[in-house]
């Protein structure tokens, strides 16, 4: 009996799984993803929105048991107030009616704007404001919203028939609109009352992060009277005038912690005057106006007051950090255009490339040197220099040090090594005296509390420490394994990182692969607190307040944790006092960082894997209660998904590898599936990642095409310094025969798909093998030594980095292996290749040249090669918009589908698609093979 149940149970979840439907790309449409999620101060309250791809957002407001209290079509972007009483949020305008309104070439600004919706959490009552460009909550209290309106509309008054035309001028020079310039109408709206005070043409506002006040800039009334900075005391309503100027510029608004200082620039000058003459001015609470602290004349020799440069203040508001800067290169503004020669001139010995040079001309135009300016002394002090420009301050701007760093003179070689080393100083917040004390660093900074300087020494692979009162410096991890296990570049292995600093900067809490240490910062002995390496559990610390500065050994910690073998993961709780970890969950998961209610031990995360959706999931700090909040994509449940699995095999060169595979969810193991191979790099770790249906940028999407009946393996690739090709053929083919021979793989029909590097080891591939039977090549280098030249546009780097050192891993220039760069170059091979291609290269490719692609096609095209090149229009590595990712994923799927499945050529294979033609028609269309 009880073997015809489990027979008929069988035949059961077999008819089920039959029974559900096969994704196609109008589904992708239907899957949502979660976005803009918070927690209310109190942990009582969740909102996020739900996002379809070019669709309306969609605001849901939950209480912590789960219960529905609000959805909002369109509302996006939800904050709570500091007390928990109320959620503010943006109401978009419909997307199809702006869509349409475009269509109709309705300029832009006559479309509907944002509406502001503020809901009441106790009597549930919501308020719309329309016509809202943005809005802004205080940080740390409670009771306004202050917001811009795009204008105030205001009713038309009765003309007479007598108006003399004069009237009639004077009134229209009376108007201001806002604008940037001008400003915008800031409402002030007591959350609870309702009641608003409005402040016309407004540039800039700012609330005190802990003191109830409110700080803004307004250009004045219509009659340009009345402007200035002024600041609001919320507790008493009073209003202060602080500065007076007309037509000044203001910049860096910003109020000291408590509100009781404010800091800003001011240009007075109403001309055009290239060196400007910027002020710096600070107000203090009970004075009526502000006070000039520096200007021009009065600032360090041969540097000016700098606009750009971020205003601060130290926690204890006894010191201003602001920005000076070096004077302006001045134009001859008497020359016309036609009279200036735009010639570029590259040097060989400059620190940095021209093309980067370029790409930081608005950087450079108003870069700025922190500086210090003491309260309690009426003191200034620069910190930064021309020499030294980046700055470190520690202790929330309290301590006495700061650490200042310069990387000119190792800026040129970076262009192959890819290192950014650095000089570093110690520079005297009060006196301004420097010392110098670290030479070629990649990276130091300070403690918590400015006792030390601390950092890893990549060329030695070591952690040290600086004891800035005694000079010393300490070693202390020399010939212990806190770096890269797994480094298989020709580069200095990078450490693991750190989780930070105990009380009073007394230890060091740093990562190796697997555990975290306690070390002493003097002596560098280590104590190991999580003993994961027999087990192979990785244990991370997880920062739950922002606003941390060291870690607190009287407290639980609340740690992540993972297990390289079975990629399980979950979270533990470590006792610091005696070094004891207690599971709180753990799975066949991938788990987020929490994120933690400010004023609550309220918890909010999500678990995911390849068949469930990272819901959002409410807890506290022990996780035994835990309410599943969101329910994003039911529909999931309607359609064949898949399974995944790890995989291991013995690559060709005898190395035990590791993969991913995944299944049709109606697998059956005595049939034989079509296959694609996709990889990048390791990837197995993420072998818990849910990857619901979405038209990607650039890689196959693994749940739609396991419910349609293909097989995905994702092999892990380890790398030979010098072989990078040679690698990725020992370890993909390997595991694609292990497969084959397991019998369910359709070994006629395996295709591999891969972009960027994956792009580059597919090309290599197809030369050496021809067990695919069809490849897409995403943003391809079939050419290493024309690639070592190029430059990465996006960001003006040198290419021969990647090459020498990095992800390239040939280990030196052409000039040192040249034999190297040809054999790992598919080009010199291209004659080689029987495996039809789609190539996809964007012609503002910023990472991959898009001349590499081209240089691909053109030389399958010369040979007669069946192959494919999508380019599209101004993307850059990668597909970004709407209609381009999804065509992109309908051209991909069409070409998989023919090849490897039998289905029709679509047209754009048969006979491509002309540039009469290009965005009219697409080609999608199969063709008709049954009148052949």
């Amino acid at each position: 009996m009880k073997l015809i149940c489990s027979s008929l149970l069988i035949i059961f979840s077999i008819s089920i799984s039959a029974q559900k439907k096969v994704l196609n790309h109008s589904d992708v449409e239907l899957w949502k993803t979660i976005s803009s999620r918070a927690i209310s101060p109190d942990g009582n309250y969740v909102t996020y929105d739900l996002e379809r791809d070019n669709s309306d957002s969609h605001l849901y407001l939950k209480s912590a048991n789960g219960t529905l209290i609000l959805d909002y079509e369109r509302g996006t972007k939800g904050q709570f107030s500091y007390d928990s009483k109320f959620l503010n949020f943006i109401i978009k305008p419909f997307k199809d009616s702006i869509d349409d309104m475009q269509r109709r070439k309705v300029k832009k600004d006559k479309l509907p704007k944002d509406t502001l919706a503020i809901y009441n959490l106790s009597t549930r009552e919501l308020i719309k404001i329309p016509n809202v460009k943005s809005f802004d909550l205080p940080e740390k209290w409670s009771g306004y919203v202050a917001y811009y309106l795009e204008d105030i509309k205001e009713e038309k008054k009765a003309t007479k028939d007598d108006d003399t035309t004069a009237t009639k001028k004077e009134a229209k020079k009376k108007t201001k609109k806002v604008s940037k310039k001008n400003g915008y109408h800031l409402v002030l709206h007591q959350l609870t009352t309702k009641a608003q005070d409005t402040f016309t043409y407004v540039t800039h506002h700012t609330f005190a992060e802990r003191g109830e006040k409110l700080a803004f800039i307004t250009t004045g009334d219509v009659s340009n009277e009345n402007s200035g900075v002024f600041v609001k005391d919320l507790k008493t309503s009073q209003i202060s005038h602080i500065h007076k100027s007309d037509k000044a510029n203001y910049d860096q608004l910003k109020f000291s912690e408590t509100g009781k200082r404010l800091g800003f620039i001011v240009d007075q000058d109403t001309t055009k005057v290239q060196v400007r003459p910027n002020e710096l001015y600070t107000w203090a609470e009970g004075a009526s106006s502000a006070q000039k602290r520096l200007d021009n004349s009065t600032a360090p020799k041969g540097y000016l007051v700098s606009s750009d440069g971020k205003i601060s203040f130290s926690k204890d508001e006894s010191k201003l950090y602001f920005g000076l800067r070096l004077p302006p290169i001045v134009k001859d503004t008497t020359l016309l255009k036609d009279e200036i020669s735009n010639v570029e001139v590259w040097t060989y010995n400059e620190p940095r490339l021209y093309t980067v040079q370029e790409l930081q001309v608005k950087s450079d135009t108003i870069k700025s040197f922190q500086t210090v300016f003491n309260f309690k002394t009426n003191t200034l002090v620069q910190l930064g220099n021309a020499d030294f420009e980046d700055i470190d301050i520690t202790d929330e701007g309290n301590a006495n040090v700061a650490l200042i760093r310069n990387s000119t003179p190792y800026e040129l070689e970076s262009q192959w090594t890819g290192q950014r080393f650095e000089d570093y100083a110690l520079v005297n917040t009060n006196t301004g005296a420097t010392k110098h004390i670290l030479t070629k660093v990649a990276s130091a900074n300070l403690s918590p509390k400015g006792k030390y300087v601390y950092g890893y020494r990549i060329v030695d692979s070591t952690w040290f420490s600086y004891n800035v009162a005694t000079g010393k410096y300490n070693t202390l991890t020399k010939g212990k394994i806190f770096y890269d296990e797994l480094n298989d570049s020709p580069n200095y292995p990078y450490a693991y990182g750190l989780a930070g600093w105990t009380e009073d900067d007394k230890h060091l809490l740093i990562y190796d692969r697997y555990d975290i240490w306690k070390v002493n910062p003097e002596t560098g002995q280590s104590t190991n607190l999580t003993n994961g390496r027999s087990s192979k559990t990785v244990y991370r610390y997880l920062k739950l307040d922002r606003e941390e500065h060291y870690i607190d050994s009287n407290k639980n910690w609340l740690l992540s944790t993972f297990n390289e073998t079975s990629k399980d993961a979950g979270y533990a709780s470590f006792n610091p006092k005696n070094n004891n970890i207690k599971v709180l969950e753990q799975g066949p998961y991938q788990y987020s960082r929490p994120i933690k209610a400010e004023l609550s031990d309220a918890l909010l995360f999500t678990r995911e894997s390849f068949s469930e959706f990272p819901e959002l999931r409410l807890t506290d700090l022990s996780f035994k209660q835990q309410t599943v909040l969101s329910n994003a994509n039911p529909q999931q449940s309607d359609y064949n998904w898949g399974t995944i699995e790890l995989v291991n095999w013995i690559s060709l060169d005898g190395k035990e590898l590791s993969g991913m595979l995944v299944k049709p969810e109606n697998f059956d193991p005595n049939k034989k599936y079509p296959m694609i191979v996709n990889f990048y790099e390791r990837s197995s770790d993420g072998l818990h990642n849910h990857r619901e249906p979405s038209y990607g940028r650039s890689t196959i999407n693994y749940s739609f095409y396991a419910s349609r009946g293909y097989l995905i393996f994702n092999p892990d690739v380890e790398y030979r310094v010098g072989y990078p090709g040679e690698s990725a053929l020992n370890c993909v083919v390997s595991g694609v025969t292990a497969l084959i021979a397991k019998g369910f793989v359709d070994k006629d029909n395996i295709g591999v798909q891969g972009h960027s590097w994956g792009g580059y080891q597919i090309a290599y591939l197809v030369t050496k093998t021809d067990i695919f039977k069809a490849a897409e090549s995403g943003a391809p280098v079939p050419n290493m030594i024309s690639a070592y030249g190029g430059i990465r546009w996006w960001t003006g780097l040198s290419r021969q980095f990647q090459y020498e050192h990095t992800q390239s891993r040939i280990g030196g220039t052409p000039w040192e292996y040249p034999q190297r760069y040809i054999e790992n170059s598919p080009i010199f091979n291209i004659d080689k290749i029987n495996t039809p291609l789609l190539i996809m290269h964007n012609d503002a490719d910023g990472h991959v040249p898009w001349y590499q692609g081209i240089e691909f096609f053109t030389s399958l095209r010369r040979l007669g090669k069946p192959s494919w090149f999508l380019n599209y229009n101004g993307e850059p590595h990668w597909p970004l918009k709407y209609p381009n990712r999804k065509d992109f994923n309908i051209r991909m799927a069409q070409f998989f589908d023919h090849y490897l499945k039998g289905e029709p050529m679509p047209v754009w294979m048969d006979r491509g698609v002309p540039a009469v033609e290009k965005g009219i028609n697409q080609g999608y269309e199969l063709l008709d093979t049954s009148k052949n």
